[in-house]
């Protein structure tokens, strides 16, 4: 079996447009592949498309071996646009290859240490929180920061958010599981006020208190003493990404994302590098529907596994897929087809062309002074 084309498709998915490709060989055997990076689409595609031209010909099947082609032979390595195309293709060898072996992804990957994958899901307020939960979900994530404001007020961030969790907490009760995302917005001391802010809500995890370009900063995140789990990693890329952070062991909970960090094959070796430093792993995914999928796989061969991250607020995350993945009771179920276990409905594309103000409202914040700030 060889590889003949590798296409790309961008499709509007809702609130970001999703980056695909897929993956042909010369036995009709076909695999889909995501690298969703929003408001860097095009970037990726010419990613894509690059690294497409060192593969056509090879055995689809050597998977570590294309892995490791598309990594090295452009003297030129990381960076999350790179990273994306890869995971785009990479996911998609696995789908081809799981096809033709008559196996699920994660059969390949040694099988599941789990019958089913826990997910959560989003909410901004407190109603976004009673449609998760009305959708059958026991957890969700809320934002940091009152993104409701023209721009960034850091002297209101700490009372904002000790609020918006008081109503939530009281009004959902102690069992659904809350996690908050700071979107890495904040100084270590503010990060530091706010966690403390929201510790007696018992909260899973806070995510990116800080931005992630600075460990010896997070350090002072560390040193605080919270006993509220720490999460990060979104913006980390390769296992080369994690080293430090993880041998550190200056976060509780490891954040990788599969259509960002090198795809399905990459992303285990991340798993495993935290595992043995008894780190969970919780990968973000406010992906597409190829990306959860693959990110299913994983999660269900991973032992130090905790949740998934999944956005259900994109209708088209189902109807363009020709066999959608059933969540029930806030768990995917492990699909049973080989591959990844679902497919793309091509059709749907033109229905839902590429639109490049869908992620407008990303990265467009300000400060109080109309300062160019963190998103």
């Amino acid at each position: 079996m060889k590889i003949t084309d590798i296409k790309t498709f961008i499709m509007k998915g809702g609130n970001r447009n999703w980056v695909f490709c897929k993956v042909e060989t010369d036995e009709g055997v076909h695999g889909w592949g995501e690298g969703t990076l929003e408001r860097h689409e095009l970037a990726v595609e010419s990613g894509i498309k690059t690294l497409a031209s060192r593969l056509i010909g090879r055995d689809p099947t050597q998977i570590e071996r294309n892995w490791q082609i598309m990594y090295r032979h452009g003297f030129w390595r990381g960076g999350v646009v790179m990273g994306s195309a890869m995971a785009a293709i990479d996911i998609a060898l696995w789908d081809v290859t799981g096809k033709l072996y008559n196996l699920p992804v994660y059969k390949m990957l040694g099988g599941a240490v789990r019958d089913r994958v826990r997910a959560y899901t989003h909410a901004g307020d407190l109603r976004g929180g009673w449609d998760a939960v009305d959708q059958g979900f026991t957890a969700f994530k809320t934002g940091g920061w009152d993104l409701s404001k023209k721009a960034f007020h850091e002297s209101d961030v700490v009372d904002d958010l000790h609020e918006k969790i008081k109503e939530m907490r009281n009004y959902l009760g102690p069992d659904i599981q809350i996690m908050i995302d700071n979107h890495g917005r904040s100084r270590p001391s503010l990060a530091n006020r706010q966690i403390a802010a929201v510790e007696e809500f018992n909260i899973t995890f806070f995510e990116e208190p800080i931005a992630p370009d600075n460990l010896d900063a997070m350090e002072q995140i560390r040193a605080a003493g919270h006993k509220t789990d720490i999460a990060t990693g979104e913006r980390l890329f390769f296992r080369y990404g994690f080293r430090d952070i993880l041998y550190r062991r200056l976060t509780d909970v490891i954040q990788p994302d599969i259509a960002h960090t090198g795809g399905i094959s990459e992303i285990r070796r991340i798993a495993s590098m935290a595992e043995i430093e008894y780190i969970k792993f919780a990968p973000h995914n406010p992906n597409g529907p190829i990306a959860t999928a693959a990110s299913v796989h994983v999660c269900a061969t991973v032992p130090n596994f905790l949740i998934l991250e999944t956005a259900r607020d994109m209708p088209w995350h189902d109807k363009v897929q020709t066999t959608p993945l059933e969540i029930k009771d806030g768990y995917f179920e492990l699909p049973t087809a080989p591959g990844l276990g679902t497919d793309i409905d091509e059709s749907i594309f033109a229905q839902r062309p590429f639109d490049p103000d869908e992620a407008a409202g990303f990265g467009s914040w300000n400060a109080e002074d109309g300062s160019p700030t963190d998103v």
